[in-house]
């Protein structure tokens, strides 16, 4: 196979016939108050929606899904288009008084709530990179703090994996900031993403399409939360278990 037969290929497909009709007999929703609930408490976002490691990667683009605003296509199942909408409201939320959360850069939410000796901060998303830009979105518009605890709620990598993005190994060992997580975290961790790591990594890549572009005929929505960013997630031991 030549270059561009491999090119040609990889391109994505129009809807066929079947998938046409089967997505326009789906009914979703008219509930516009949707929107609204979802843009509720909206306090600023991201101007620049490519958020970029170290190096200069981006690693999150909730900017690439303004597709979205258009009509649901044949392509997809028009439940799927309407939640892809919702999940594209991105940026930082207050949630109630002194609980923050910065959602649509990762596959799941962090919250922030105010402590009174600095930010309690729990699930940390998948990457240093989406948690770091969420503390800094977080500390430009409600007042810089200092991270004083990090909260895992359980063992998914999306809710520990960016902890070195607002906290570091040196603070927690210094006692600045502890780490609480469930009784036997490191151990369903370790499960999980080491000795099945090889499993769940294939098993995401086909229930998140996170190797797809998003495009309309590509990446639309991981439907519990808007994209999976690329790289590798990090991991502090819990000090309280």
């Amino acid at each position: 196979m030549n270059a561009s037969q491999h090119s040609q290929s990889t391109e994505p497909k129009a809807a066929t016939t079947h998938t046409a009709a089967a997505n326009s007999s789906v009914s979703v929703p008219s509930d516009d108050r949707d929107f609204e609930r979802a843009r509720r408490g909206l306090v600023a976002r991201h101007s620049d929606t490519k958020l970029r490691d170290s190096k200069g990667r981006v690693v999150s683009d909730a900017g690439a899904y303004s597709f979205l605003s258009s009509a649901s296509p044949d392509t997809v199942n028009p439940s799927l288009w309407r939640q892809a909408q919702l999940n594209a409201e991105h940026g930082l939320f207050e949630v109630v008084e002194g609980m923050w959360q910065v959602r649509g850069y990762d596959i799941s939410n962090i919250t922030f709530i105010k402590g009174k000796a600095g930010w309690i901060v729990i699930d940390p998303l998948t990457h240093e990179t989406t948690a770091r830009e969420s503390l800094r979105l977080a500390n430009d518009h409600l007042g810089e703090r200092p991270v004083v605890a990090v909260i895992y709620t359980h063992s998914h990598v999306d809710h520990f994996g960016g902890v070195l993005g607002v906290t570091s190994q040196e603070d927690v060992d210094a006692g600045r900031c502890i780490v609480i997580a469930p009784e036997g975290f490191l151990r369903e961790t370790v499960g999980e993403n080491v000795i099945a790591g090889p499993v769940m990594g294939r098993r995401a890549m086909y229930q998140f399409g996170s190797a797809l572009p998003a495009g309309e005929r590509q990446h639309i929505d991981c439907g519990l939360g808007k994209l999976t960013p690329t790289g590798a997630p990090g991991l502090i031991a819990p000090t309280h278990e």
